[in-house]
């Protein structure tokens, strides 16, 4: 078709309807707003991830405990399923986050003056799973300010799944309160070796189920995952 024969497009001018005849704002509209992850790769050099590795690997079935759920400490595994070793030890890693932490408090906007670390070593293997849950709320352990995941595997990477899933913030937009985690948006954040991620403890969050076909506790997703938790007055004294 030549341009003498093609037809014309013309621009419609759109009535705007007046503010006075125009219904009302959906009153189920929700804000969704990306919830911030800082994540560092490479964060502590092979050497020492390695070293660390290691040092998890050989943690055996006689320390690692069921993981349980909430402030009851109750195993429930349609909730949780993983095990956990409480007294684990790194400060390799203490050292490191304390290096970067002015960064994180300044792009996550907390502060953690006055936080002493708390944490522990978590395992998943074949079938293991965390469902979605927040790390803090007013009720349950508003002291944590920070959390932190630290991620471990042998390379190349022995399972599949186990992602970091992270909820965004859903907020209504004409009445108070916060939706809970169902139908919202959100983003996977991989549990590559030797990488790390800060977020806020109230964000809804989960661990994908993991699928480690092998079953051996040497493939395992190793994570020491802890929080910087302000010190109860009680323990100051």
């Amino acid at each position: 078709m030549t341009s003498s024969t093609m037809p014309s497009v013309g621009v419609v001018a759109q009535k705007t309807e007046p503010a006075a005849d125009r219904g009302p704002v959906c009153k189920d509209a929700l804000w969704r707003l990306p919830v911030t992850v800082c994540r560092i790769t490479d964060f502590l050099g092979p050497q020492t991830s390695l070293a660390l590795l290691e040092r998890v690997t050989a943690v055996g079935d006689g320390v690692l405990q069921p993981s349980t759920v909430r402030s009851t400490r109750d195993v429930d595994t349609t909730i949780r399923r993983s095990r956990t070793d409480h007294l684990f030890a790194a400060p390799e890693l203490l050292d490191a986050i304390g290096e970067v932490l002015d960064v994180i408090e300044h792009t996550l906007g907390v502060s953690c003056a006055g936080t002493v670390p708390r944490y522990g070593l978590n395992v998943h293997n074949d079938g293991d799973f965390y469902g979605p849950h927040q790390d803090t709320t007013h009720d349950f352990q508003p002291e944590r300010m920070l959390t932190f995941v630290y991620y471990l595997n042998r390379t190349p990477q022995p399972f599949e799944g186990g992602a970091l899933r992270v909820y965004d913030l859903s907020l209504p937009v004409h009445s108070e309160g916060t939706a809970t985690w169902e139908g919202r948006t959100w983003r996977d954040w991989e549990p590559q070796h030797d990488s790390i991620v800060f977020f806020r403890p109230s964000a809804w969050h989960e661990v994908r189920p993991v699928r480690c076909p092998s079953k051996r506790h040497e493939d395992s997703r190793f994570a020491i995952n802890g929080w910087m938790t302000q010190v109860p007055s009680a323990e100051q004294t």
